[in-house]
């Protein structure tokens, strides 16, 4: 085999297949109807008719409106968990900066997928599978920040312990952008929050 049909089948590895093509559309018209319609208004008639597809093709997929979402949701909570992967490795940073990188990084999310992150937190109740990914991604921001805390000086025991305070502060920041996002402020409401939010994690360092 020459170097140059080497190439050329790994190119043919590298790019996307067609069925994940489509699915990632199916994916994107999801998001898309989430700015617009209800939960209970979309059908996997109107996700299909926005991907282009037909509600069978649909099916090849995804076997219900159920497992769109739930898709959906994991597609952004990857997102999520990678920013915080970086929060943890970024131990050559000062904390209040870390702190306001980690902030700032889910206030972005929730800017660009904020139907998304609100579909997680409403369905999280009823739906088991979503209801874990979004725990568990919050819940990897707690590991994140209890390490910046830590290093910040905090206990790792007792009153006051880094990650007591990580994960109330972790899920008061999930609190806090969900109501921020569900509002109608905008973007602006969002950046306040995180605002809010950076000078509350402040404060907690010694």
């Amino acid at each position: 085999m020459t170097s140059a049909d080497a190439r050329g089948r790994r190119r043919r590895r590298d790019a996307p297949r067609k069925g994940d093509l489509r699915e990632q559309a199916i994916l994107d018209a999801a998001e898309e109807q989430l700015q617009t319609q209800t939960l209970d208004g979309m059908t996997v008639e109107s996700i299909a008719r926005g991907a282009g597809i037909t509600r069978n093709a649909l099916y090849f997929y995804f076997a219900s409106k159920q497992d769109v979402l739930t898709a959906l949701v994991r597609r952004t909570v990857k997102q999520i968990a990678n920013d915080a992967a970086f929060t943890a490795a970024d131990t050559g940073t000062e904390p209040p900066e870390r702190i306001v990188r980690a902030v700032r990084n889910t206030e972005r999310h929730w800017v660009q997928h904020g139907v998304v992150m609100r579909a997680a937190v409403e369905l999280g109740a009823v739906i088991p599978e979503i209801g874990a990914m979004w725990t568990e991604t919050v819940e990897r921001y707690v590991t994140a920040m209890t390490g910046v805390l830590l290093s910040a000086g905090l206990p790792a025991e007792g009153p006051g312990a880094a990650e007591d305070v990580a994960r109330a502060l972790c899920w008061m920041t999930e609190r806090n952008f969900y109501r921020a996002s569900a509002g109608k402020g905008g973007e602006d409401a969002l950046k306040h929050a995180g605002d809010v939010c950076i000078d509350i994690w402040h404060r907690m360092l010694p």
